[in-house]
């Protein structure tokens, strides 16, 4: 299991492609919060998405590399809108 408390704030998140997925916002219990600037296009855009700890494979530098590629890990993602 990944220590979360290596995880910090800017850290790039890739998926086990190597592509870019998102950058860490913060942590919030067992998920990678993302920055809203990854949040994509449409309905996705000014949501901050959510990574779950469970897929983080290891942290290598100023990365965060997950099990998953990048293409897999976003339908993990899950979504939280900001107006609560």
């Amino acid at each position: 299991m990944t220590d979360a408390a290596k995880i910090r704030e800017h850290m790039e998140v890739i998926g086990a492609d190597g592509v870019h997925v998102g950058t860490v916002d913060k942590v919030e219990g067992q998920r990678i919060k993302l920055t809203k600037r990854d949040s994509g296009e449409g309905a996705h855009r000014g949501h901050h998405h959510f990574i779950p700890l469970s897929l983080v494979a290891e942290i290598e530098g100023q990365k965060v590399r997950l099990s998953a590629n990048s293409d897999v890990a976003v339908t993990f993602e899950e979504e939280k809108s900001d107006t609560t």
